[in-house]
């Protein structure tokens, strides 16, 4: 997991967590619907990072922690709940800065990279027969 409820609460209040996971209108916010947008929103992150870092990350970079907050809060929002064009406009965020790391345009910083740099022991070597024309062949 990128992003706990804690996280959650701190980027947006109780008051959105709550209108967001409150399915049965108790008032209070419903922590297993807002696990799962969670765990969904950490897959999708992993779904970008897949190709480029081993997974699962370990520590996680603190800079998914608020684009899998976007991402949940984007995922929370349903038939009782509009997106705001703010809601909107923060997951399209997420999404490309991830499409930036998947890339290689933007790297996670001191994360291991799955990417292997290709060694070789081979070595260019140029030959050469001498030249075909000179000036003391007369040929130019």
């Amino acid at each position: 997991m990128y992003a706990t409820r804690t996280d959650m609460e701190a980027r947006f209040g109780l008051n959105e967590v709550v209108m967001l996971t409150d399915r049965s209108r108790s008032g209070q916010a419903d922590d297993s619907v807002l696990a799962i947008a969670l765990a969904d929103a950490a897959a999708e992150v992993d779904g970008f990072l897949a190709g480029r870092y081993p997974l699962p990350l370990a520590p996680a970079p603190r800079i998914l922690t608020g684009y899998t907050c976007d991402i949940a809060r984007y995922r929370l929002c349903g038939s009782s709940t509009l997106v705001s064009d703010d809601i909107r406009d923060r997951y399209r965020d997420a999404v490309r800065f991830l499409e930036h790391v998947a890339s290689g345009k933007v790297s996670l910083g001191g994360m291991p990279s799955g990417e292997v740099a290709a060694t070789s022991d081979n070595s260019v070597q140029l030959l050469s027969a001498g030249s075909v024309f000179s000036r003391a062949s007369g040929a130019y």
